[in-house]
């Protein structure tokens, strides 16, 4: 299945110069969503996993119907403020300013296994900081996952190195 032609390409969104990837087209298509999440669930099995993290919004999306169909756990990373119990955060770089991420502290176990999944990468800043979260739980990252990559930006660049899956590249 082609999924970049269930991609929807919107001009100088959110700010001119800007090519928005819009996963919404693909999501609607039932088949389309059940073809990725099916190839990344066959792309990651093999890195044996226990949990799943996805980073809020989308991450969600992706990460829990993986996390169903793969057996696992689902671990939300959010942002500040979202989550009622103890948190590990971590902060990184935005065009303009600072952001933060943060995971329940007692969401898993030391030295469980995790793979990180998110709709897409671009400059991986929030890959990243996901991983220092992981790193600061105690939890082996296994891997990423994500349904597109924007290569030029070179975000994966900025990761571990581990296994980094994908779908869609542009």
């Amino acid at each position: 299945m082609d999924l970049k032609s269930l991609i929807r390409d919107i001009p100088d969104f959110p700010k001119p110069g800007i090519m928005f990837r819009d996963i919404t087209t693909l999501l609607s298509n039932p088949q389309g969503l059940s073809y990725a999440i099916d190839s990344l669930a066959e792309k990651c099995s093999a890195m044996s996993a226990d949990y799943i993290v996805g980073m809020e919004s989308r991450g969600f999306i992706f990460g829990t119907p993986l996390a169903y169909k793969m057996g696992l756990g689902f671990i939300p990373v959010r942002k500040p403020g979202k989550l009622p119990s103890a948190v590990h955060f971590a902060e990184y770089e935005l065009e303009y300013g600072v952001d933060r991420l943060e995971m329940h502290r007692d969401a898993m176990a030391s030295g469980s296994r995790v793979l990180v999944v998110d709709d897409l990468i671009a400059t991986g800043g929030t890959a990243a900081a996901t991983a220092k979260l992981l790193q600061q739980a105690g939890c082996e990252l296994v891997g990423f996952a994500f349904v597109i990559e924007l290569q030029a930006l070179g975000g994966r660049q900025k990761l571990p190195d581990v296994p980094i899956v994908t779908l869609v590249e542009y």
